[in-house]
C-alpha cells in the first residue's frame, strides 16, 4: 500500500466494510434485452464474476459507477463478448466468499477476478486460514469450469498488524497468483487509497472518479486475459 496511507485510515477501513448485506446478493453489468412482451432474452455471454468486498460493491456509488461496471463499459468499448456479473458484499471476508461461491459458479464463467482478504487482513485474522479459503474458493472455480482464468486482486493489511503480519499479508497473494498460474493485480487501490479527493467522506470507499482509476488498474491486466481467452474460444 503507497506510504502515504495513514494507519488511521486503514484502521478506520476495517469498520467501514464491517457492513454485512445480503451474501446472495449479485448483479450483471448489463441483464438481457426486453422482448415485446415484456420477457428477458437471457445474456449467455461468458461471464466475468467479480467475487469481492465492498470496495467491488460499490459502497456508497450508484451501482453504474462502481468499478465493475466501468471494466463492463471497457469490455464494450473493445468489443469484446464478455457480461460482468458484481458478486461484491460489504464486510465480506474470504470466509464468506468460500461460502458462496458454489452458488455463483451456476453463471457459465470464463474468468474470475477475486477481491477478498481485506477484511480479514482489517481484523487481524489468520493469514493462513485466508489462504485457505482463498484457495479453496480457486480450487472449486476450476473444478466447476476447468477452462476458466483467475485474476487476483491484491490486498495489502494495516501498518499497525505489524511489519511481519503485513509483509506476509501481501506476499500471499504474490504466492497464491504464482501457485495457481493467475494473474495479479499488484495492489486495487494503488493510487486511490489514501487520496482525499478520490475517496468519499468516509476516506475509505472511493468516489466514482477513483472507481474509474481503479478500473483502469484491473483493466490493465483484465484485458490480456479476456483476450486470451477470446482466441480461445
Amino acid at each position: 500500500m503507497p506510504r502515504k496511507i495513514a494507519g488511521s485510515v486503514l484502521v478506520a477501513l476495517s469498520l467501514a466494510c464491517g457492513v454485512e448485506v445480503d451474501r446472495n446478493s449479485v448483479r450483471s453489468e448489463r441483464p438481457g434485452s426486453s422482448l415485446a412482451d415484456g420477457s428477458m432474452i437471457p445474456d449467455s455471454r461468458p461471464v466475468v464474476l467479480f467475487l469481492g468486498t465492498s470496495l467491488t460493491a460499490g459502497l456508497g456509488v450508484p451501482n453504474e459507477q462502481a468499478y465493475p461496471a466501468v471494466v463492463q463499459e471497457m469490455i464494450d468499448s473493445v468489443r469484446l463478448n464478455f457480461r460482468v456479473v458484481n458478486a461484491g458484499v460489504s464486510g465480506e471476508t474470504s470466509a464468506g466468499g468460500l461460502r458462496r461461491i458454489d452458488w455463483l459458479l451456476r453463471e457459465p464463467l470464463s474468468v474470475l477476478v477475486l477481491e477478498l482478504g481485506a477484511n480479514d487482513g482489517l481484523r487481524g485474522q489468520s493469514i493462513a486460514a485466508m489462504r485457505r479459503n482463498l484457495q479453496e474458493i480457486i480450487d472449486r472455480t476450476r473444478t466447476s469450469h476447468p477452462d476458466a482464468r483467475v485474476v487476483i486482486a491484491g490486498m495489502q493489511a494495516p501498518p499497525n498488524m505489524g511489519d511481519r503480519y503485513t509483509a506476509e499479508f501481501r506476499n500471499t497473494f504474490v504466492s497464491l497468483a504464482r501457485d495457481n498460474s493467475a494473474a495479479l493485480i499488484p495492489f486495487l487501490l494503488d493510487g486511490v487509497g489514501g487520496d482525499r479527493e478520490l475517496n468519499q467522506g468516509d476516506g475509505i470507499h472511493p468516489t466514482a472518479e477513483g472507481h474509474r482509476l481503479v478500473a483502469e488498474s484491473v483493466w490493465l491486466v483484465l484485458e490480456g486475459v479476456l483476450r486470451e481467452v477470446a482466441l480461445e474460444r
